[in-house]
């Protein structure tokens, strides 16, 4: 079996604050992308949330599990958006945003992400799907009520296999 190659398609870094990344015009010459998230957020207790291709509906169905210092749990729901973690202004936020066969058009698309929270002493695992047949061809992260703080990286990345 071949081994996989990343191959990055762009990266944003901010040089301020601001509320969404995205990236848009995405090829279809690649079996999977992988979006790596990192930084901090200007406020905290603000979720990273994430849409493709501009659908606002409620179209994001998912199941989560996250153990806590505290604790560990799982919930599901649907909603307008893919939550892929929270952020705080303490330390870093990172994800691992993974989508499969984003370029296939004869099914939904399944969406992975790992986010760790840091200061919450937190990991997470988020599966998703976005509900369409459609290409992926635009991706945007945003900060729900919050936003991004300055230094924030965004980098996707195109898999071939």
């Amino acid at each position: 079996m071949p081994t996989p190659t990343y191959t990055p398609l762009a990266t944003v870094t901010l040089a301020s604050a601001t509320s969404s990344v995205s990236f848009s015009n995405i090829p279809a010459s690649y079996r999977d992308l992988v979006l790596i998230l990192n930084g901090k957020a200007t406020a905290g207790g603000s979720g990273a949330r994430l849409r493709v291709n501009g659908d606002t509906s409620t179209n994001y169905p998912n199941i989560r599990m996250y153990g806590y210092s505290g604790g560990t749990g799982s919930d599901a729901g649907t909603g307008a958006f893919l939550d892929i973690g929270a952020m705080n202004t303490n330390d870093g936020y990172q994800s691992v945003v993974q989508f499969m066969d984003y370029s296939a058009t004869d099914k939904h698309k399944t969406i992975l992400s790992r986010p760790q929270e840091s200061s919450l002493g937190a990991v997470l695992a988020n599966a998703g799907r976005w509900s369409n047949t459609a290409a992926i061809t635009s991706i945007l992260v945003y900060a729900g009520s919050d936003q991004f703080a300055s230094g924030f990286t965004a980098t996707l990345y195109g898999i071939a296999s």
